[in-house]
């Protein structure tokens, strides 16, 4: 009695899985859509007959066949097994069974299904479970849920309607309030609600109700409260799907006392986890060893657990809503201080590690998957700041991010999870000192250099107390970056000297190397550039050897700048070159920025001034991703900065430069990385980039519209991934979504829709 929203796609593949397939099985969580969507498939299907059997109301695995026969109008007058009464009935027609709800009755269903395929050839089933049957030659389909906006839809203009959760909200609300529908005052709500419920088809419907007395914001804010909030009173609907409760009632009841006991435990992750990590946190008393692998498999199975494959790395997940449940199941474990503390400790000893081998070849692969574990960062450092007792081990884990903050990209979150641990740490301990100079050094690249020096001062008085050089090491360096970025060049040089000295006497080459790219940056504008040269050389050759590459890149983006100065224009773009394509893999926002500001130097070196106008407004776009600016690094590079953009000015005119800049105000860091190495390296003029502003009124985004050109020239998945820098399962994404919003089922269907769209 409503109308089937979205699912375009879904359908055609089911379609497809069908004629290809005798048995196919939708599987997938509670609340996902199942049953309507393998209903509607089989109304689609071209076939002779469909019949549906529910096997909801199935108490017993032994009423499955009679179950089944009543369903299907097979006569009960003789005493014959309802299965050969079916097969009788069935005989000699070609039919699409649709058997729905399983998993409660999953081997007595395994069963009956395979008796039934046997004996009839021209039988075809297509099954509804949370878990695949199990059978030889079943095709399991994994319904996921609905797509739901990206988060910066919030803020944008452009119309939502093509995204299938807010169709299906948008539908199911005017059902209680006809006139209801996405504008500015709502459309931030509207886009947090369906992201906050997973585009839960069931949960949105849920909802969608509530909007006949409440705002969308009101129920946003009542989210928390969401088991009794989204409680439904039709009663037309199967008393499982009144609410959300009783549906996860249900799922939970179909688990095993392990699979109950792990998803209880796995309410600790805000988001998707490796296997190690929940072994580690999780793997304890009922779930040790195998035991945990084991109930884990069986999450997976019953569609409570979502198991994200790329390549060979598998991250485990919950919705939200299942989470949540599982939440208030781990409190009544009393198990909820034990856990947290397991997982924050675990996160402490995933940081260090990154920290002891940072100087090594391991930076890159360390950082990405810091940042797949921010949310759990996070999370850890929540608590351990909430928890009366816990905040020095709290800051001992935000100190030990130290990479992540800088590097990683996250130098607000870092500087706020380090100032908000320190009133909480005693005066003179070695917790307070490390967390100061962590502080100090995120406040420096921020341009906050009242701060930095306020906290390198008690640092400093820390370790004068203590005695201890390795901290003594570190107010050296921080201060010689803080008198760097305030132009005082000479005290800086000394006091690098004396840090990389220290450094290198405590052992830590990852600091010293880190101390003396820096130095080359003193150096250059100083007017040492041939100084600088060496100091750079000697950086990127001791790195070199120990397949270091995050100080490398630094090196050779100040080995630039040098060359720039002696006006060796093709050396500085062969050295920034360098930096950049260390920054495909890398992902460093400040790096990335300040590499793009020396692209754009070069380029208007170079006497290229529209690619430095380009360069300008990527360097921009990065500088306000990540909460910063390139005046924060002192007067003489904002001074060299401005110099060459009064140059490009010049050029070009003040306006057109504008519009250029703006033209580019709104890439991503990796768009930028590629960008400035084509407008730089190649200095190709027919590479121009492909991406495009997004239009309000086109459904796709600017990214988007940048892999359909791609996929137009003929490029695979795998060939775009590697033209954009990104990994090929997010290409995979953005291509299934471009399909769905376009309502297309091939790739080829979209080079004619784009020539159209152009013009």
């Amino acid at each position: 009695m409503t109308s089937f929203v979205g699912r375009r796609h879904t359908l055609a593949q089911l379609d497809e899985e069908l004629r290809a397939h005798r048995l196919v099985t939708v599987t997938g969580p509670g609340g996902v859509g199942k049953t309507r969507t393998a209903l509607t498939a089989a109304g689609k299907a071209k076939l002779p007959a469909v019949r549906v059997v529910e096997l909801a109301s199935v108490t017993h695995e032994t009423q499955v066949a009679p179950t089944a026969a009543t369903a299907l109008g097979v006569p009960d007058q003789s005493n014959r097994d309802a299965i050969d009464r079916i097969v009788d009935h069935l005989s000699g027609t070609e039919v699409l069974l649709v058997l729905d709800n399983c998993e409660h009755v999953l081997d007595a269903s395994a069963r009956f299904v395979i008796r039934l395929l046997n004996a009839l050839p021209g039988l075809r089933i297509l099954a509804t479970s949370r878990e695949p049957l199990g059978i030889r030659g079943e095709q399991v389909h994994l319904l996921a849920p609905l797509e739901v906006p990206d988060s910066d839809a919030a803020a944008g203009a452009g119309a939502l309607d093509h995204v299938p959760a807010v169709r299906l909200l948008v539908d199911r609300a005017r059902s209680v309030l006809p006139d209801f529908t996405v504008i500015p005052e709502n459309r931030e709500a509207v886009v947090a609600l369906c992201r906050r419920l997973d585009g839960l088809p069931l949960a949105i419907e849920l909802a969608a109700v509530r909007l006949r007395s409440m705002s969308v914001s009101q129920v946003v804010r009542r989210l928390d409260r969401r088991f009794h909030l989204l409680a439904g009173r039709d009663p037309a609907a199967d008393p499982r799907q009144r609410s959300l409760r009783a549906l996860i009632d249900w799922s939970h009841d179909l688990c095993g006392p392990q699979e109950r006991l792990l998803w209880a435990r796995m309410a600790v992750f805000p988001a998707a986890v490796d296997l190690d990590t929940v072994e580690r946190v999780c793997g304890f008393g009922e779930l040790s060893g195998d035991r945990l692998v084991d109930a884990l498999d069986g999450l997976v199975g019953k569609s409570v657990v979502v198991a994200d494959r790329q390549g060979e790395q598998v991250r485990y997940r919950q919705f939200v809503t299942l989470r949540e449940y599982g939440a208030e199941l781990l409190a009544e474990s009393g198990e909820v201080s034990l856990l947290r503390r397991r997982h924050r400790d675990h996160y402490v000893d995933r940081a260090a590690l990154c920290v002891t081998r940072w100087c090594g070849p391991h930076q890159a692969s360390d950082l990405a998957t810091l940042r797949e574990d921010h949310p759990n960062l996070l999370a850890a450092l929540a608590w351990s700041a909430e928890t009366p007792g816990e905040a020095p081990a709290g800051a001992r884990l935000a100190s030990l991010l130290r990479y992540h903050w800088i590097a990683g990209g996250f130098l607000s979150n870092g500087r706020r999870w380090l100032e908000r641990l320190l009133p909480e740490l005693e005066s003179g301990s070695r917790e307070r000192a490390e967390t100061l100079w962590s502080a100090a050094w995120v406040a420096l690249i921020q341009g906050d250099r009242g701060v930095a020096r306020a906290y390198l001062d008690e640092c400093a008085r820390i370790s004068d107390t203590m005695d201890d050089p390795g901290l003594q090491g570190h107010v050296r360096l921080w201060r010689a970056l803080l008198n760097l970025f305030e132009g005082d060049l000479s005290a800086a040089r000394e006091l690098y000297r004396q840090a990389i000295e220290i450094h290198r006497s405590q052992g830590d080459v990852g600091l010293a190397l880190t101390a003396s790219f820096q130095l080359a940056m003193a150096q250059a504008y100083a007017g040492r550039a041939r100084e600088a040269l060496a100091t750079c050389s000697a950086v990127i050759e001791e790195a070199s050897a120990v397949g270091e590459r995050w100080n490398r890149a630094y090196a050779h983006w100040a080995a630039a700048i040098s060359h720039l100065h002696l006006g060796d224009v093709v050396r500085a773009r062969t050295a920034i070159a360098a930096a950049m394509r260390i920054e495909q893999d890398f992902r460093d926002g400040v790096c990335t920025a300040l590499c793009t500001e020396v692209c754009s130097w070069v380029a208007a070196s170079s006497g290229h001034a529209a690619d430095a106008a380009a360069l300008e407004g990527m360097a921009a776009s990065v500088w306000h991703r990540i909460g910063t600016s390139l005046q924060a690094f002192g007067p003489h590079a904002a001074h060299e900065g401005s110099r060459h953009s009064t140059r490009v000015d010049a050029e070009l005119g003040p306006e057109r430069a504008a519009a250029v800049r703006a033209e580019y105000a709104r890439v991503t860091l990796a768009e930028a990385v590629r960008l400035g190495l084509d407008l730089v390296v190649h200095q190709s003029r027919a590479t121009r980039p492909l991406r495009r502003p997004e239009s309000p009124d086109s459904p796709l985004t600017g990214r988007e519209h940048e892999i359909a050109a791609l996929i137009a020239k003929g490029m695979s998945n795998k060939a775009i991934a590697a033209e954009l820098t990104i990994s090929p399962r997010t290409v995979d994404g953005h291509v299934e979504r471009i399909l769905r919003k376009l309502d297309f089922s091939s790739r080829t269907q979209i080079a004619s829709w784009l020539a159209a769209s152009n013009g």
